[in-house]
């Protein structure tokens, strides 16, 4: 082939800190556009991003060009940077977990990934985060110490 054409979905969600509902609703929109720019210059392109007071997920495309671990760590870093200087936050104290987690997603499923992500206030009334990850990691198949996913 003359040329790389990728095209790789991943669902990725990662909490804050403790799982603290640092992530107040009135920045949630602006917090999503921000990050969306960050997956953009890491030509990760988002189709969605969404979460609640103690989480994000996103669904994007992988780059060809950067590792996921680098995309989620400059994700990571810009916006609880902007988090700190946010006007209606300024929490200084604020911080993600340090790892996350990520998932392949098949383009016949994007659509419902994309639902999942924007139901997640809903989703979340009867649903904890740790609950809902390992929900995934089952669904998944993906093996997990309790002891080490939870920071």
């Amino acid at each position: 082939m003359g040329q790389s054409l990728v095209k790789n979905w991943v669902h990725l969600t990662y909490s804050t800190k403790g799982r603290r509902p640092w992530i107040p609703e009135m920045i949630q929109e602006a917090l999503w556009a921000y990050q969306a720019g960050i997956f953009q210059q890491w030509e990760s392109p988002s189709l969605m991003i969404g979460g609640v007071d103690d989480h994000v997920h996103a669904l994007f495309t992988l780059s060809k060009n950067h590792a996921l671990k680098t995309i989620v760590e400059q994700v990571k870093k810009s916006s609880s940077a902007w988090i700190k200087s946010d006007d209606a936050t300024r929490n200084q104290r604020f911080a993600w977990q340090g790892g996350y987690a990520a998932f392949s997603v098949s383009q016949s499923n994007v659509p419902q990934v994309q639902a999942y992500i924007a139901k997640q206030r809903e989703h979340h009334r009867r649903l904890s985060f740790e609950d809902e990850l390992r929900l995934l990691f089952e669904k998944h198949q993906i093996e997990f110490d309790e002891r080490n996913v939870w920071d």
